[in-house]
């Protein structure tokens, strides 16, 4: 098994190429390949001391899953079947897409749903972003700091941004994650 846990939860498809762009930068001994959550087993999922999570919001600011009006399971039915988990010692990273255009009011909120089912759960959760070079009203995935909890990710509107934000947000998180960049 590989140190690092790659699990993502998707509905178009870009949330899957993101892991998809960020597996291809590490090999299979660091980081395992993509893996959606919906086929994800709630016990080798919680094995991981290493894990980056990727979701997408869906409209009003929803997390991926059947009441979001998605035709698979993903994060919405996933959560539950880790709720009595414990992740405390494992290291967390985020990353969440969204459209800041389209959907201002609520652009990345599903990140701030993982952050905190995983803040609650003891998780040490790493790799905050600014907010800078961003344009939204409102985002349940702003921490108190005043930064995004995790990567934001507008591939419907700065798409021309996504591979600079990445490779910069892996560099920020490749310490606690052990990473040779």
């Amino acid at each position: 098994m590989a140190r690092i846990g790659l699990f993502f939860g998707t509905d178009t498809g870009k949330t899957r190429k993101v892991a998809k762009m960020i597996k291809k930068k590490f090999d299979d001994e660091t980081m395992e390949k993509p893996l959606n959550v919906n086929r994800a087993d709630p016990d080798e999922f919680a094995s991981y001391e290493f894990l980056i999570l990727a979701t997408p919001t869906l409209g009003e600011g929803l997390l991926p899953g059947v009441s979001a009006d998605m035709e698979e399971e993903s994060w919405e039915e996933f959560l539950p079947k880790i709720d009595d988990k414990d992740f405390s010692g494992k290291t967390i990273a985020l990353i969440g897409l969204g459209d800041q255009e389209g959907y201002p009011d609520e652009f990345v909120d599903a990140l701030g749903e993982l952050h905190s089912f995983f803040a609650e759960r003891g998780a040490n959760l790493v790799g905050s972003w600014p907010t800078d070079g961003y344009e939204f009203n409102h985002s349940e995935a702003v921490g108190e700091d005043g930064n995004f909890v995790g990567l934001a990710l507008d591939l419907d509107n700065q798409s021309n941004l996504t591979e600079e934000r990445l490779n910069l947000w892996l560099s920020q998180i490749a310490s606690p994650f052990d990473l040779n960049l």
